[in-house]
């Protein structure tokens, strides 16, 4: 393919794809195949000459449509949402055709300085404390990771760090063996799993801190275990509180958590993969307050604030925090200007070396949008969960079993775990709109989440009419 083929084949593709965006609740949300299902519609080995565009143009409708989640259906109510815009896919459109690999500022500057610059954009929206804003001479500052997941690795895995040299300043004859075996980190019952397979991978125990009738940890509870902990000869370093949890969208009482973490010096990570793109409307910010306890805070702008993923944007207060953790300069990877005080390098930062020029769709996304139509894409999806939670209130065989703070409503029907389950199956099977369940003081919970762009009011009319009519149905049958 030379330049003039993809000149014309590329605006194929945005036809083809602005298409797909624009009829896409003409498709069924959820897939009709069977595992394995594509094996036998390819052949079994790459060909040995080329093909034509046009054949493999038809085989992404024949092969891969068919097999396709549409996440961005205004049918599609699982799980939290996976942004997506126009000014974002024509940023990635870019992003590849430059190419670079930003490991450090010399391999490419601008993928680097256009990066800090644009964590401070989004931590100033956020109205975050100063000390995590990069600015030229600011000792905190942000960067982008692939997922939520990696940002608290990190955390965890800099807290760590942290936590080793400390012990090792007050008692320089313990080894850093004998420390690991003693620290212990925390989070909520009701935290992401991948919180949990931070501290497998870093090799610590976690516990789980049990939450309160809102789903949320509370001080007082944290600080018992902690001193539980500590009377035992452990060493507590790390606690990762949530704002806005998978399964309910619950907040922890960071203003109470925080001072418990610093008067103990424990890393206090904040995740707030979900609910953190709604801080930039001024309603929603007060349930951040407490941020400045905090050594490190982290959230999705690729869940909610229309940037495709993967951007997952994290602060911290101290970078020397994650540099001292990560920090590895081979001779090839030096440069002449790493030691101006000006340049940040952030292979230190994360995990994985190689890096995609990902602020790109953060520039260009806040520059279309503006600060008001991020605010106004927010708060149209939180009208329109309100707007379901009332469909669900004015049906007395339904309950609401968790608050409904932003775009996310939990409910059920009135009755056993095996009646809402058979709801969500027959839900489910229908295809017509998709859910998934969570658990709440043991009871099995639908959950609602408005998800697509693009849904609108009449979408969420036509899902509970859907609904309900599944749940005449349901209670229609002989063994309800």
């Amino acid at each position: 393919m030379d330049a003039a083929e993809f000149r014309r084949r590329g605006k194929e593709m945005v036809d083809y794809v602005a298409d797909y965006l624009e009829n896409i609740e003409k498709r069924q949300v959820y897939p009709d195949v069977e595992p394995g299902y594509l094996r036998s519609m390819i052949p079994t080995e790459a060909p040995l000459e080329p093909e034509l565009y046009e054949d493999v143009i038809k085989d992404v409708e024949r092969v891969i449509m068919p097999g396709v989640t549409h996440w961005h259906s205004p049918y599609f109510y699982a799980y939290f949402p996976a942004a997506t815009s126009f000014p974002a896919m024509l940023a990635d459109m870019l992003c590849g055709a430059i190419g670079c690999i930003g490991f450090s500022w010399a391999a490419s500057p601008a993928c680097t300085e256009l990066e800090t610059v644009m964590l401070d954009w989004l931590g100033k929206m956020l109205q975050l404390p100063e000390d995590f804003i990069a600015g030229t001479h600011g000792h905190g500052g942000g960067v982008i990771q692939g997922t939520a997941s990696e940002a608290t690795l990190v955390a965890l895995l800099a807290a760590r760090c942290k936590a080793v040299r400390l012990a090792q300043a007050s008692d320089p004859a313990r080894t850093e063996a004998e420390i690991f075996s003693k620290l212990v980190a925390y989070t909520s019952d009701q935290a992401h799993s991948s919180v949990e397979r931070a501290g497998l991978i870093g090799g610590v125990r976690m516990r789980k801190v049990p939450t309160d009738s809102k789903y949320a940890v509370k001080g007082e509870t944290l600080k018992n275990m902690v001193e539980e902990d500590k009377k035992a000869g452990l060493i507590p370093f790390f606690f990762c509180a949530t704002l806005g949890t998978t399964p309910s969208c619950a907040f922890d009482h960071i203003t109470e958590l925080g001072p418990i973490c610093n008067a103990n010096k424990i890393w206090m990570h904040i995740d707030a993969a979900y609910a953190g793109s709604a801080f930039i409307c001024p309603e929603f910010r007060p349930l951040l307050n407490g941020v400045e306890f905090a050594d490190s805070f982290n959230f999705n702008p690729h869940k909610w604030l229309l940037v495709n993923f993967d951007c997952s944007t994290l602060w911290v207060k101290k970078r020397s925090d994650i540099i001292g953790a990560f920090k590895m300069d081979p001779l090839y990877l030096k440069h002449e200007n790493q030691e101006s005080g000006l340049v940040t390098d952030y292979r230190h930062w994360q995990i994985p070396l190689g890096r995609r020029f990902r602020s790109l769709k953060m520039w260009f996304v806040f520059r279309l949008y503006g600060l008001t139509g991020l605010q106004a894409h927010i708060r149209k999806q939180v009208g329109l969960a309100k707007e379901f939670e009332s469909l669900v209130k004015a049906d007395k065989r339904f309950e609401i079993c968790a608050d409904v703070i932003m775009g996310l409503v939990c409910f059920r029907l009135q009755g056993s775990n095996e009646l809402n389950k058979a709801l969500l199956k027959k839900i489910n099977d229908a295809k017509q709109i998709h859910l998934v369940p969570c658990q709440l003081s043991g009871s099995f919970v639908l959950r609602f989440a408005i998800c697509a762009r693009t849904t609108e009011s009449r979408h969420v009319q036509e899902a509970w009419q859907h609904i309900t009519q599944l749940t005449f149905e349901l209670l229609q049958e002989p063994c309800h």
